[in-house]
């Protein structure tokens, strides 16, 4: 069984994240939930209160097949400023992992310098932060192990995908199935 850490930090987009998790999980991938800024408790830029599976200081990265960034605004501004995020986000990245983020999420890896010269998608108007990048305005973008989403409206479609890269296009398609999408 794969497994995925996803970073909830204050302010995440909840829908993108909660999305993610429920996904991945319905594929058969373990899913960790690890928050941000000290507490495990984390209020998303739309007050809904998650209590995460982890704190982000105690992520190892070998454990883990895949990291997730969701967007969400100041969520993104909190993981881009998080130590272990990047350690995580890196370490993952390096070892040929999956690496994927959703809506302002990209521009976290870009700022991580994770993108140069990849194909990447971002929330519409925010191609200036992705230096290095190639901005495709896809809804989902594949560029080797990194995945990106464009938005929220992307969510189900950049979940299954890594549903398929995590559990496989059988699993995903089985998911797909079970929440009648598209319908």
């Amino acid at each position: 069984m794969s497994k995925a850490v996803i970073f909830f930090a204050p302010g995440l987009e909840e829908c993108e994240g909660l999305l993610t998790v429920d996904i991945l999980r319905r594929a058969g991938v373990e899913v960790t939930i690890a928050a941000v800024g000290g507490d495990r408790t984390v209020t998303s830029s739309h007050r809904v209160q998650v209590v995460a599976d982890a704190m982000a200081a105690d992520i190892d990265p070998d454990d883990y097949d895949a990291c997730i960034l969701p967007g969400g605004i100041p969520g993104v501004n909190n993981l881009a400023a998080d130590a272990d995020v990047r350690r995580v986000a890196a370490a993952c990245a390096g070892a040929g992992k999956v690496v994927a983020a959703i809506c302002a999420g990209p521009t976290v890896l870009a700022e991580f310098g994770l993108l140069g010269g990849r194909q990447a998608t971002v929330y519409p108007g925010m191609d200036d932060k992705m230096p290095g990048a190639v901005c495709t305005g896809s809804e989902v973008t594949v560029d080797g192990n990194i995945t990106t989403g464009r938005a929220l409206g992307a969510a189900i479609p950049f979940a299954l995908e890594l549903a398929a890269q995590l559990a496989g296009q059988e699993a995903s398609d089985r998911v797909r199935q079970a929440i009648v999408y598209p319908y």
